[in-house]
């Protein structure tokens, strides 16, 4: 993929790289090398963190459209985490 490709960076481009991390850190879906790696609820719980700082910081200065993507990853990733917990 060459630079004119890449999609625009944004802050839904970085939620949405942050959700991806944390679902790879939770064994959701495959890598690079087209694997699942073993669960990292850890590196899981420090990405959702990291989400949750944005979240906080960012109150009242998202769009509608922000705020509906930042919070129902953070749904979405809770529950993910929770089941993987057990």
């Amino acid at each position: 993929m060459s630079e004119e490709d890449a999609p625009p960076i944004d802050f839904n481009m970085l939620v949405l790289s942050l959700s991806t991390s944390a679902l790879m850190h939770l064994g959701e879906i495959e890598g690079e090398d087209g694997k699942r790696d073993a669960p990292n609820l850890p590196l899981a719980r420090q990405t959702i963190e990291l989400l949750l700082i944005l979240d906080e910081k960012t109150k009242g200065n998202l769009t509608g459209e922000e705020e509906r993507l930042l919070s129902g990853v953070l749904y979405e990733l809770r529950l993910k985490y929770a089941e993987a917990r057990g």
